[in-house]
């Protein structure tokens, strides 16, 4: 059997002074001869993996809080807490520390030294203890000195602190305090107050417990109303005892319970509103107070927890169609807060207090609450789902499956989440944007699980689609039934985006489940529909949701768009946009871009077939003229697939030769001298892949003289264009100054800068004299010809790495000599 007594929890105190669990073990003690002394140790109860191995040390200072708290600094910054589950277990472990650092286990703090100067340290260690001036109403002065002085040290603080214990000093200057009042001694209510204050800077959980008692915790707090710095003191007590209210919504029976019930409540009060702003010295002070709450709040959470009347009875006031609104408001509220609280609990006991909600029936509990028509109450309903889909989404979606085979996809919860989103009434729709971050989380597949027996994203997508998708796109469907958006108002436009944002995301993450949906319901047409909308924010949405569509590259998709003429409402948004160069601009302008480079041919020919009158006029970017380059190789390579097959084999023959046939071609080529070879030609080794010279030369010479006599209809429209169209600077390209001497000046003057055929500079990266390109003959000269036992071959313009650059060397009369180094280049 487990021995409980040493079961303990790990906690470490991070930069936000809260604490962080760090996993459940079993605590032991014994000689490590690592550390070359006695430690403690703790071994995780799950795997037996090591939590802690500190080695106590004879000049750390170790408190014990609370009968089952041990806490330490190993470093400046790096607390430490074990939190004991019997009390006999802290007491064994306490008495080990306090043998190895020789201290009398009766004692709550063993020795704190720390910087402080030699002779203090002396003075202080040599004198036996601090003595208190008497508790009298004329020496509250000197108490108060004496406080302030012993802060700085903590040795002094040590020896303050017991004095106070020991002498049951703290109760004594309470009833100070009532004389005081009673008297209106108005300088000794602020002595006082500093005297408190300071007792609070001593970090000592044994103080504490004495003052956060029952029966002094409220003088306390009326010792900290009188602030010197304040012209007139607080009333935090008639706060506390008229306006703060205790509402028990169900009866406590465990007295223990409500006690510390009202102390956690009265000590929180103490920190965030009566004690002063500390400053950056005392923030570190009050540690102490920081792990009572904490540990006070876990407490609370684990007795509810084990109390199963409780949530019984909880769970059925909260359904009961009997209970008042104000009942259940109080109940909900309730119900918040012990979520809230629960997130203070480590891992292994969030999972159980979950499991306990869950199985008392929370979610069938929501679905009542959220049914209801306060406004107050479905919010808080909301913030409780949050906590469950945020910690277990897994759990929700099981829960929504089982009810859809009971009930109408009306009262579904998932339907209910969707039917608030919908109906928010803030301006702003807050409530609407946490609803759509909840809904994003359950239809995620990245927190779905498979099994050996199911998977849970095919069973849950299919039940959502089914049951809840018509629910969330009904507003969008709503609202497109004509060419222009119904109801364009700001709230309905971000209502709309926000739907269009979680629809985006379903494509993206939900394959062939959101593609079904889109094309059996034609919600692309619909969606585009919103592109007419005067919120610009909104028709962004639509585009970003067909531009998602479009990234996918999938046929299905884009036969749909094709046979609904789908890119209409963007081009005509395009051309409505007019001049203005602004993020709609781009966005359309960059969809069209990405299907010529990404060469979606389906797509390409349809947009050239069907929209080229309205887009060849636009010449401040090459995107529409290179989608329409794309579409004539199309068809090029459709009209003669001979010449694409044979194109095929020269890029096999080029691009897959082995190791051996390079190191003979580099030789041959470095054996060759430079006036062997005719002047343009690209030295390529023979193959036997390779096809005669007679059967390539008849493709050829058609293909060449069809591209002629089409680029020479391309450079008229283009120069049409430079001189009547609009030309933004923005988008203008330049020549590299590498340009050859010897190119004629009707060369020169053919490629216009930004045109798609004009070519790049000679050095850069992918233009014909850039490295691993092969040059290119002249169209004159469009013969394989054959010298000293090698081939040169032309390379074809259309080829999709190197289309931009055909128009250069078609230009060309005549091709200067090459030297050897731009050869290499070649």
């Amino acid at each position: 059997m487990t021995d409980t007594r040493r079961r303990v929890k790990v906690y470490t105190l991070n930069e936000d002074r809260q604490w962080d669990d760090r996993g459940t073990g079993h605590v032991s003690s014994g000689y490590v001869e690592r550390l070359k002394g006695m430690s403690l140790l703790v071994r995780a109860e799950s795997d037996g993996s090591l939590l802690l191995e500190s080695k106590i040390s004879p000049n750390t200072a170790y408190q014990k809080q609370q009968d089952t708290l041990i806490v330490w600094s190993e470093a400046e910054n790096y607390d430490l807490a074990l939190s004991f589950q019997e009390k006999a277990g802290c007491d064994e472990i306490w008495e080990k520390i306090c043998q190895v650092q020789g201290k009398d286990p009766s004692v709550d703090i063993t020795q704190d030294l720390v910087d402080e100067s030699e002779e203090e340290r002396f003075d202080d260690m040599s004198s036996p203890g601090l003595e208190l001036p008497p508790c009298e109403l004329n020496r509250l002065e000197e108490v108060a000195e004496l406080v302030a002085s012993s802060l700085p040290s903590p040795l002094r603080r040590e020896k303050l602190a017991l004095a106070l214990e020991n002498e049951g000093y703290i109760k004594k200057l309470f009833e100070l305090f009532h004389v005081c009042e009673d008297l209106e001694n108005l300088e000794g209510l602020h002595h006082l107050y500093e005297i408190i204050k300071g007792i609070f800077l001593l970090n000592r959980t044994a103080l504490f417990e004495v003052m956060f008692s029952e029966d002094c915790i409220m003088d306390v707090i009326g010792c900290l109303e009188h602030d010197p710095s304040l012209p007139q003191p607080r009333k935090h007590r008639e706060f506390l005892t008229k306006t703060a209210k205790f509402k028990e919504v169900i009866p406590i029976s465990d007295p223990e319970l409500k006690q510390k019930i009202h102390q956690t409540y009265r000590v929180q009060y103490i920190q965030d509103m009566v004690l002063p702003t500390p400053s950056v010295f005392e923030e570190n002070m009050l540690s102490t107070l920081h792990s009572f709450i904490f540990f006070n709040k876990v407490e609370i959470v684990g007795m509810l927890q084990d109390d199963e009347k409780f949530l019984t009875d909880l769970f059925a006031q909260l359904t009961d169609e009997a209970t008042d609104d104000d009942k259940r408001h109080e109940l909900v509220n309730f119900l918040k807060e012990f979520c809230a609280f629960s997130q203070t609990l480590q891992p292994q006991n969030r999972d159980a207090f979950f499991k306990t909600l869950s199985n008392m029936g929370i979610l069938p509990a929501l679905e009542v609450i959220l049914g209801m028509d306060d406004v107050h109450v479905r919010s808080a309903a909301t913030d409780i789902f949050s906590y469950l889909v945020e910690y277990n989404p897994s759990m929700v979606r099981e829960f929504v499956m089982q009810e859809a085979q009971q009930n109408d996809d009306d009262i579904l919860l998932i339907n209910l989440i969707i039917e608030h989103m919908i109906c928010d009434t803030d301006p702003e729709l807050g409530g609407a944007v946490q609803l759509m971050g909840l809904l994003r989380t359950l239809v995620d597949p990245e927190n779905m699980l498979a099994t050996a027996n199911k998977t849970e994203k095919t069973e849950f997508l299919s039940f959502f689609y089914k049951h809840c998708m018509h629910v969330l796109t009904a507003p969008l469907l709503a609202n497109t039934t004509e060419e222009k958006p119904s109801k364009d108002d700001f709230q309905t436009s971000q209502l709309l985006a926000l739907i269009l944002e979680l629809l985006t995301f379903c494509v993206e993450h939900h394959t062939y489940h959101i593609k079904n949906y889109i094309i059996n319901k034609d919600i692309l047409r619909r969606v585009l529909v919103l592109m007419a909308s005067k919120h610009a924010f909104l028709a962004l949405c639509a585009l970003r949701f067909m531009r998602k569509i479009i990234g996918l590259k999938d046929e299905f998709y884009n036969r749909y768009i094709m046979r609904n003429f789908l890119f209409e409402p963007v081009v005509k948004a395009f051309l409505n946009n007019g001049s203005r160069y602004n993020l709609m601009n781009s966005a359309i302008i960059e969809m069209f871009e990405y299907i010529r480079v990404e060469d979606v041919k389906s797509l390409t020919a349809h947009v050239i077939e069907n929209y080229w009158k309205a887009l060849e006029d636009v010449d401040y970017v090459q995107t529409f003229k290179g989608l329409k380059l794309r579409y004539e190789q199309q068809r090029e390579r459709q009209d003669n697939p001979k010449l694409d097959s044979m194109r095929s084999i020269l890029r096999n023959h080029r691009y897959r030769r082995d190791a051996r046939t390079l190191e003979d071609e580099e030789e041959m080529w470095f054996n060759t001298d430079e006036d062997d070879l005719e002047d343009g030609e690209a030295v390529v080794p023979p193959s036997d892949k390779m096809n005669s010279d007679e059967d390539l030369m008849d493709p050829i010479s058609k293909f060449m003289e069809r591209k002629k006599l089409k680029e020479t209809e391309e450079k008229e429209v283009l120069q049409k264009a430079n001189v009547t169209g609009r030309q933004s600077p923005n988008f203008k390209l330049s020549f590299s100054s590498g340009t050859k001497p010897n190119l004629t000046s009707q060369s020169s003057a053919s490629n216009h800068p930004g045109s798609p055929g004009s070519p790049g500079s000679p050095g850069s990266p992918g233009s014909p004299g850039s490295p691993g390109s092969v040059a290119k003959s002249t169209p004159q000269s469009a013969a394989i010809t054959t010298k000293g036992g090698l081939v040169g071959l032309v390379d074809y313009p259309d080829d999709d790495e190197e289309e931009e650059d055909e128009d250069d060397v078609d230009n060309k009369e005549e091709s200067p000599p090459l030297s050897k180094k731009s050869r290499l280049a070649s």
